[in-house]
């Protein structure tokens, strides 16, 4: 029974093994920085610290999960352009649902988006998966055997729940890191967009990596002013 699994996750491991998983978790990590602002960004909708918390570990959770399935049947999944096409129209529309509720408030200060714990959960789990049609594209490009893959992922998700709750604090100390982060969004969903039309035109990782750490140092270029509350001047006694 366990051969059968081994040999369903092809796992053979070798001295080399190490450090293909250390190049897994390092891509892990640098491409999940876009991912993670995107995700802290939707639990931030709650404006609730503790249900913000609780919406990045259970939508983490399910989300996992999904990962794991991505995996699981990429070679299947990779075979059908129309799920890359789906995540592309998926995080083209959070970009253009951001910056069209930007302009209806009017400079009003940010309104929670989600009435619900339950209404979060679903779009974080959706938006990493999303992420997941091309981080796990690249990952099975750098490793075909399945185990290292999947502990690749494990690990990239623990450090993304870990990224996205540093992220919803610098969300409120940085004015442009929520804009900068949906612009990053708008880069995965353009690239998505275009492995679906020609798999020629699409930039390679570097530069895509590059592009992205040069928006987010935009975003965290500018922090945001603190207004201190005056206080009132103390009325004073009138004499009588």
């Amino acid at each position: 029974m366990l051969d059968q699994i081994f040999n369903y996750l092809d796992f053979h491991f070798t001295v080399e093994a190490p450090i293909v998983l250390l190049i897994l978790v390092v891509l892990e990590a640098l491409l999940s920085a876009d991912n993670a602002i995107a995700l802290a960004a939707i639990a931030r909708g709650l404006e609730d610290k503790e249900l913000e918390r609780k919406a990045l570990n259970f939508g983490l959770v399910v989300a996992y999960v999904l990962r794991i399935t991505l995996i699981l049947t990429a070679t299947w999944v990779q075979q059908f352009w129309q799920f890359e096409l789906l995540g592309a129209a998926y995080l083209l529309w959070l970009v253009f649902q951001h910056f069209i509720s930007q302009e209806s408030e009017d400079d009003r200060p940010h309104e929670p988006r989600f009435n619900s714990l339950l209404q979060a959960i679903p779009v974080i789990a959706f938006t990493d998966l999303a992420f997941s049609l091309d981080s796990v594209t690249t990952a099975i490009a750098v490793s075909q055997e399945k185990w290292l893959v999947l502990t690749g992922a494990t690990i990239g998700i623990i450090t993304l729940r870990f990224m996205a709750g540093l992220f919803i604090r610098w969300l409120d100390e940085y004015e442009n890191l929520e804009d900068a982060g949906y612009v990053t969004v708008a880069l995965v969903g353009l690239r998505l967009l275009l492995k679906v039309v020609n798999d020629s035109l699409v930039p390679p990782e570097w530069i895509m990596i590059a592009a992205i750490f040069l928006i987010l140092g935009w975003g965290f270029s500018k922090r945001a002013d603190t207004e201190v509350p005056e206080l009132e001047p103390e009325k004073s006694e009138v004499s009588k």
